[in-house]
């Protein structure tokens, strides 16, 4: 495989940032995920966290160095970090389940998989336009499947943060799933948080992320949207990848990553874990988030061995 990639997350004008974003790659396979903890639900930032270090994990384990099928892991993996959220919601006594949105990508075999729950979304750029982007599971949108909005109205509707699908929670997430897709060479795959994708338009995506270097376009997209969210700028995420043809190596950036020498089980795993803004660091406790940590990972291994 040969691409290239990069991934942010900004806590914009929250005092703490419940995104999580990773993206894992062993010889053969490449993982990108990107989780919104829902913040009007207590503990939206550990149901993200669980999500995208189960999912991780469970690619770290399988793909030596494919998995056997990106689209069942797909499916696995999320219905197994929705599990994970409701054990680590139990043995936490909390009153309810957190949530989180989710989506996810692998990209094996120079064709790309998704999946995704919540707003949370996956674009596919090729050529100079959107060719690709997911249906967020919102009530606004259903408004405009039903033709009852324009999808310009959805952006301002009272009903677009009001999903019926995330990870977490008390009822099973209705996951949506791609079909195989065959990437092209430049082909752009972008997965964010709706704090990035809110607030900037499609013709604004298309600029950042097409017309210059990955390393470039995601930070100025960032800043735009959190320019133009102003004081009520929610946290923005992205992760990018452009595909290269393994063949074409003059057309790839100098940043472009190939795995063509990797070994066999060999990983390289980005995880962005960050949970707290400026504000909120003020008197940390590094004992709680230390206590924190060793939960999560506890509540993921007690997870694989129930499965």
């Amino acid at each position: 495989m040969r691409f290239t990639i990069y991934q942010e997350s900004r806590v914009g004008c929250r005092s703490n940032n419940q995104d999580r974003i990773a993206h894992c790659y062993s010889r053969e396979a490449l993982l990108m995920v990107v989780a919104d903890g829902m913040g009007g639900h207590q503990h939206g930032e550990l149901a993200a966290q669980l999500a995208v270090r189960h999912i991780a994990q469970a690619f770290r384990n399988e793909a030596r160095p494919r998995l056997v099928d990106p689209g069942l892991f797909l499916s696995r993996t999320l219905t197994g970090a929705h599990h994970a959220i409701l054990d680590d919601a139990l043995d936490r006594m909390l009153p309810e389940a957190p949530r989180t949105t989710i989506v996810a990508c692998v990209v094996q075999d120079g064709a790309a998989h998704w999946a995704h729950a919540g707003d949370s979304r996956l674009y596919l750029m090729r050529g100079g336009y959107i060719v690709a982007r997911t249906r967020d599971h919102s009530r606004a949108q259903l408004l405009v499947d039903q033709g009852v909005l324009q999808p310009d109205e959805a952006l301002l509707h009272p009903g677009r943060n009001r999903l019926y699908s995330c990870l977490g929670g008390n009822q099973p997430p209705q996951v949506e799933h791609s079909p195989r897709t065959p990437l092209r060479d430049g082909d752009i795959l972008a997965l964010c948080s709706d704090g990035a994708w809110g607030p900037a338009s499609d013709e604004s995506m298309l600029i950042h992320l097409t017309a210059m270097p990955l390393n470039r376009g995601v930070p100025g997209l960032l800043d735009e949207s959190e320019r133009r969210a102003g004081t009520t700028a929610d946290n923005l995420s992205m992760v990018a990848m452009c595909w290269h043809d393994e063949d074409n190596t003059g057309a790839a950036s100098a940043q472009a990553i190939s795995t063509r020498s990797m070994a066999l089980d060999d990983f390289t795993t980005r995880l962005d874990m960050t949970s707290m803004g400026a504000e909120a660091a003020v008197g940390l406790d590094e004992d709680e988030i230390e206590r924190a940590i060793r939960e999560i990972n506890a509540t993921i291994r007690k997870f694989d061995q129930n499965r």
